[in-house]
């Protein structure tokens, strides 16, 4: 049974309008669909401003959609389950911006023990010192405050709070992208341990395609608010289909100097998403577009194990 499952996912935003001007409709998200298995790992690639935080926002119930439909641990978000809010937890990019500064660690940690259960505070801080000691930290850590921390230890604790409620699914926002390598191999190692202990289901959400390919199962690259290609993470880095998904891997950086790489290069900027361009929506970046991709949009269609949205598969 998925954990998290979406369909036709859409979040739609009214920009500018005013007295005698209609807003301009801003589709972040048009049209999203995933399945989430217990112990898996999804990732979702793309550009900066595909989609892929939005996302994020809106299965973890920050934002709702605006369309579509959303099922957590077999249960859609639009009845108002407030058990849900238990069954995912979000690990966001800046750890030190989603960590109150004034706060200690402890009463961080706590909170959402505060708010969502009935424990005392003597249990809550028991469960806090635990906790910090399973990400690697150690217990007497809890009477700092966040400033005092590393920015790899900031997300260890920011990991920690998520886990605080016990739940099913992680979504984690670029979770290791401002860190140095060797912090960002520690956090991912310890995410991996705490998956296979735990039984954790990860939505990753990341632009750095060699993380990805350590870590995920399953891969979703996502273009102006769609999802152009998915399928299993093994398949789709040793042989994409999709032109953007390419010239992704293409740039992806190598640590052996004695392979051979042809960096694909994508011209132009990623269109805006308040006037995204006709048929295809990739088209006019594409080395392989034709006149059927700037007049229709293809749809995401099954192709061997995964799937592609493209007139011209690779």
């Amino acid at each position: 049974m998925s954990l998290l499952k979406a369909t036709d996912l859409c979040r739609h935003y009214e920009v500018g309008g005013g007295l005698f001007r209609k807003p301009q409709i801003l589709k972040a998200l048009d049209g999203v669909s995933l399945d989430l298995e217990p112990g898996k790992t999804l990732a979702v690639v793309g550009e900066s401003g595909c989609g892929k935080s939005t996302l994020a926002r809106v299965v973890t119930m920050i934002e709702p959609p605006t369309s579509g439909t959303l099922l957590i641990d077999g249960k859609s978000v639009r009845q108002g389950d407030p058990t849900l809010r238990k069954t995912i937890q979000i690990v966001f990019q800046n750890p030190y911006g989603s960590l109150n500064p004034r706060h200690k660690i402890a009463q961080i940690l706590g909170e959402p023990l505060r708010l969502n259960t009935d424990l005392d505070a003597a249990e809550r801080r028991r469960r806090a010192d635990e906790m910090m000691e399973r990400v690697g930290l150690r217990s007497e850590h809890c009477e700092r405050y966040p400033h005092m921390f590393s920015g790899g230890q900031r997300q260890r604790i920011a990991v920690a709070r998520a886990l605080m409620l016990d739940p099913k699914i992680l979504v984690l926002d670029e979770p290791v992208s401002a860190l140095d390598l060797s912090i960002q191999a520690q956090v991912l190692n310890i995410l991996s341990e705490l998956q296979s202990d735990l039984g954790l289901a990860y939505l990753f959400i990341s632009h750095d395609l060699s993380v990805v390919r350590h870590i995920a199962d399953e891969i979703m690259v996502m273009y102006l608010g769609r999802a152009v290609e998915a399928g299993a993470a093994k398949e789709i880095m040793d042989g994409s289909a999709h032109p953007y998904t390419r010239a992704l891997i293409s740039a992806t950086p190598v640590a052996d100097p004695a392979r051979q790489k042809q960096r694909i290069m994508l011209t132009g900027e990623l269109p805006s998403p308040l006037d995204p361009p006709t048929g295809c929506a990739f088209h006019p970046r594409c080395a392989h577009v034709t006149d059927g991709c700037r007049s229709a949009a293809p749809v995401l269609e099954a192709r061997g194990s995964g799937a592609v949205a493209c007139f011209n598969p690779l």
